[in-house]
């Protein structure tokens, strides 16, 4: 036990040193600041840190990432239970934190001083251990700054209780609120709690980013090259000079942490991938193993998942008898903005494992069992068995995959109209980072192991990279295991071409052929999803062809994968997409109908063709080139020698068009427009900023209704002709009185508007007219119907009392 004094010596110093941090703004101020933290940690032995992290660990949380909360309350104190309710609970993050700070002032001794405070070998995170191995410290992370599916089941008491079964990150985590019965918190050590206001922060800044939207004028110099390849500033505040990696603490951060919880380049450290997870002896620290998957899960949790109305897998629900009614509640939202950047890092990274310590005879024989996955779980304990019998995909691997998945789907879905092309082109590089995982060497890190050690050897004399960064056989195993990225995900992306081609001719075009490329780096490559794909679509029999044979056992997991991948997430009639019967139930990349990749891909071709030709300038010469490219990839891909040129062409010279003209083709494969239907209709877009949503939604619907129930939706050859009933004369005759003479007169009125009715119902079907109540949804058009309900409330009492 604590002497008294001592107690209440370090419960004033521990307050003084939280108000200490909350007035440290300036450079020289957080690296004094920092200097005092450290020698505090120095007096202190683990047993006497408990106030320390109830009062001042909080405080700093709270201004290393800017949370506005923590200039607006003083430190709380600390409770009885040891269960401290966290202080950084603001909605947004300011511009005032020290991260933003040091990116702001470009100050590398700045940035290096931080850095030493929070770095994993620091004297704040030994004190972190030894804190947690006591447990003298609990926190209780705040609910409205969880994922947003977590939220919405930590509101329902029933689901609550199973969520540690469902989500291991979870477990033993979940308690029931003392003072609040049958509510839920979530309770978390030190490190736990620090990673997730890590993890959170990006996402909150994305949020907050998002709301202001500044648009930026893109250089007709902009090369495809200049967003794929490099590693920007994660925050905007410095647009105009170049910001140094030494000063872009984020990314430093996650580097480093990734490396000393994750590690990959150390045989002695964990390694993510294979069976590194059998090699643990028994006396190994499973505390290691907890704190890497607990990072992972929160970062995958918080980036990847977040929003999404199908956060967990199919079968795991089922099995579970849980069923959740997130597609209502959460909707078709994008993922948060600007993660792109930290997302590739984090994949990047994850892969990197799968390099180092390949051997380059591994091939799809040694993959056994296709069944690569444990439905639902993200335990890493779990996984061994599967990474017993599939030793190539990696833990780690099979971790991420679905979530990445969607999180790059629900993007390209959900885009809305007017989103800016950078967040989309990160998204798009993450994508291409995880399928091109022979591209990734250790020297792509070599900057951060610069940054973070001052070497850039980091032990890799002992791992020399290969020559040739391309696919060979022994990447058959990966491939295979996530097909879907190679197959589907591409169909579902030149769909999104399609829908925003207008917006930026040279970059979408840019971008499908960097995806062709990849799918055309390597003649095995192109050989080995042709033959997934033809066994996909064949029934299994004794073909001749022994390759052929052997893949047909990877044919269920592949289709189990679209279902359970792509549940919800096929396109709807309201994503302005002329792609979407029967979706996520087959692959049509390698189909010739007329929604198979071939088509649409010779449509995209003579599309943007067009475009380009109409925003041609000085790179008239770079975009035909490109042009070209493209057509060579297609031809190459489908076997012909030139692109098959369709039974339409685009005119020269043609009027302005509609706006529903840039979503739709003119044709579809043989079949005109007309006999499309609802695909790719204007009105069934997607929201545009300058609609009311949820009203543009409402009368989407009510339209439909109403056509539905006119029978608007027919063509007119498909209507019944009216039939006619004769009215005797004898009827006609008997009109007597008042009341028979004003029912014969307000029959025959009736009968003349009915009459009229069908005659304007008639003339619309006849000409492929329908019912478009969106126009309401304007912000316009409602500003004004509000203003007149306005004034027609407030001129009655103004009368009156100019009047009086």
């Amino acid at each position: 036990m604590l002497p008294h004094s001592y107690a209440v010596d370090s419960h004033s110093k521990s307050q003084d040193l939280a108000c200490t941090i909350l007035a440290s703004s300036a450079p020289h101020q957080i690296s004094s600041t920092c200097a005092s933290i450290e020698s505090f940690l120095h007096s202190l032995s683990p047993d006497q840190s408990r106030h320390f992290f109830s009062l001042t660990f909080p405080t700093l949380i709270c201004k290393l990432f800017g949370f506005e909360d923590a200039t607006s309350s003083p430190p709380p104190l600390p409770q009885p239970t040891s269960q401290q309710q966290p202080s950084p609970s603001s909605l947004s993050s300011s511009p005032n934190g020290w991260i933003d700070t040091v990116l702001a002032s470009n100050d590398v001794d700045l940035s290096n001083r931080l850095f030493a405070l929070l770095a994993p070998n620091s004297l704040l995170f030994n004190a972190i251990s030894a804190v947690d191995r006591l447990s003298l410290v609990k926190y209780v992370f705040p609910i409205e700054r969880l994922p947003e599916w977590v939220r919405f089941m930590l509101s329902s008491e029933n689901v609550s209780r199973v969520l540690s079964d469902l989500a291991p990150i979870f477990k033993n985590r979940v308690k029931e609120d003392s003072i609040k019965p049958n509510f839920y918190q979530l309770q978390l050590n030190v490190f736990e709690y620090y990673m997730f206001w890590f993890a959170y922060y990006p996402v909150c800044r994305g949020n907050g980013e998002n709301c202001d939207v500044v648009s930026i004028k893109r250089n007709k110099r902009f090369k495809f090259e200049n967003w794929v390849s490099s590693i920007s500033g994660f925050s905007s505040t410095r647009r105009g000079a170049e910001v140094k990696i030494e000063c872009n603490l984020y990314i430093r951060f996650l580097y480093a942490y990734l490396r000393a919880f994750v590690g990959v380049t150390d045989l002695n450290q964990q390694l993510p991938h294979r069976s590194s997870l059998l090699h643990y002896s028994s006396g190994y620290d499973s505390s290691v193993i907890a704190q890497a998957e607990f990072f992972v899960n929160a970062l995958v949790n918080f980036w990847l998942v977040d929003n999404d109305f199908s956060p967990l897998p199919v079968n795991l629900c089922k099995s579970s008898g849980v069923s959740f009614p997130f597609r209502s509640v959460l909707g078709e939202t994008p993922p948060t903005p600007g993660l792109g950047e930290v997302v590739k890092l984090f994949v990047k990274y994850l892969n990197l494992g799968l390099v180092v310590h390949r051997d380059g005879n591994e091939n799809m024989e040694n993959y056994g069992s296709p069944r690569w996955r444990v439905p639902g779980s993200f335990d890493a304990f779990k996984l061994r068995d599967v990474v017993a019998v599939s030793p190539g995909i990696g833990s780690w691997n099979l971790l991420i995959q679905r979530p990445l998945y969607r999180f790059i789907l629900r993007t390209f879905l959900f885009c809305p109209v007017g989103a800016s092309i950078k967040n989309i082109s990160e998204v798009f590089s993450v994508w291409i980072t995880y399928i091109e995982p022979w591209d990734i060497s250790l020297d792509d890190f070599s900057d951060l192991d610069t940054v973070f050690d001052g070497s850039t050897k980091n032990g890799r004399k002992d791992s020399p990279q290969p020559q040739d960064r391309c696919f060979t056989s022994s990447w058959q195993g990966y491939v295979l295991a996530n097909y879907l990225y190679y197959s589907s995900l591409v169909m579902h992306f030149i769909g999104f071409a399609h829908k925003f081609l207008h917006t930026d001719p040279e970059i979408i075009v840019q971008m499908v052929l960097k995806i062709l490329t990849i799918l055309t780096s390597s003649k095995e490559l192109v050989d080995l999803l042709k033959m997934v794909d033809t066994a996909f679509h064949s029934k299994q029999a004794g073909s001749g062809n022994s390759m052929l044979n052997r893949l047909y056992r990877f044919v269920t997991p592949i289709r189990e994968q679209l279902q359970d991948w792509e549940d919800g997430l096929s396109e709807s009639d309201a994503d302005g997409s002329f792609l979407h019967e029967n979706w996520n139930k087959d692959l049509r990349l390698f189909s010739d109908g007329e929604d198979g990749g071939q088509q649409l891909l010779q449509l995209f071709i003579l599309r943007a063709e067009a475009e380009l030709q109409a925003v041609s300038g000085d790179n008239g010469a770079h975009n035909l080139q490109c042009i070209d490219s493209l057509k060579a990839q297609v031809s190459y891909v489908f076997g012909a020698h030139t692109v098959k040129v369709l039974s339409f062409s685009p005119e020269p010279n043609q009027p302005p068009q509609p706006r529903d003209e840039i979503f739709k083709p003119r044709r579809v494969g043989n079949h005109t427009l007309a006999d499309v239907k609802y695909k790719g209709d204007w009105m069934k877009r997607p929201i545009s900023d300058d609609e009311v949503a949820w009203m543009a939604r409402l009368l989407v619907e009510f339209s439909g209704w109403i056509n539905e129930r006119l029978g608007l939706n027919l063509s007119e050859s498909s209507q019944a002709d009216p039939s006619y009933v004769e009215v005797s004369s004898n009827v006609v005759g008997n009109v007597f009185g008042l009341m028979d003479t004003m029912k014969a007169v307000l029959g025959a009125v009736g009968s003349w508007l009915v009459m009229l009715g069908v005659a304007v119902v008639k003339l619309m079907r006849k000409h492929g007219l329908r019912v478009n109540l969106r126009m309401l949804a304007s912000k316009k058009v409602v500003m004004v119907l509000l203003l007149s309900a306005v004034y027609i409330i407030l001129k009655k009492p103004f009368a009156m009392y100019q009047r009086v």
